[in-house]
C-alpha cells in the first residue's frame, strides 16, 4: 500500500483542489461523482479529477488514506474535506463557498436570491 500511498499523497500535493472520483470531471460514472463536479464547475473552482477506476490500488488505497468508504473524496489544499453528501450539504448552506474562499481558492461570487 506504500506506493499507492506515496501516488495518492503526490496527487493531494499535485493542485489546490483535487476530487478522488469515478470517471473524469468531464465523463463522471457514477452519480455522485457528477454531484461533485456539477457544484464545483458551478463555483468555478479549479480542480483536479483522479479517475479511481483507472488504479484499483488507489481506489482501494484512497478509502485507507482518508479512512472514509467512499468515492468521491475531496482534498482542498491537502485536507480531506469529505464526500458528496458533505461537500453537497456544505454547498446549500453556503459553507462551501465560505471554506474555499478562506483557503484562498478562487471562487464564484454567489448571486443573491
Amino acid at each position: 500500500m506504500t506506493d499507492a500511498n506515496t501516488a495518492i499523497k503526490a496527487e493531494i500535493e499535485s493542485q489546490d483542489v483535487v476530487v478522488f472520483m469515478k470517471g473524469t470531471p468531464q465523463f463522471p460514472m457514477c452519480g455522485f461523482s457528477g454531484q461533485v463536479v456539477q457544484i464545483l464547475n458551478y463555483l468555478e473552482v479549479p480542480f483536479k479529477g483522479v479517475n479511481v477506476l483507472d488504479d484499483m490500488a488507489i481506489r482501494d488505497g484512497i478509502k485507507a488514506f482518508s479512512n472514509w468508504p467512499t468515492i468521491p473524496q475531496i482534498y482542498v489544499k491537502g485536507e480531506f474535506v469529505g464526500g458528496c453528501d458533505i461537500t453537497r450539504e456544505m454547498f446549500q448552506s453556503g459553507e462551501l463557498h465560505q471554506f474555499l474562499s478562506e483557503k484562498g481558492i478562487p471562487v464564484k461570487a454567489p448571486t443573491a436570491a
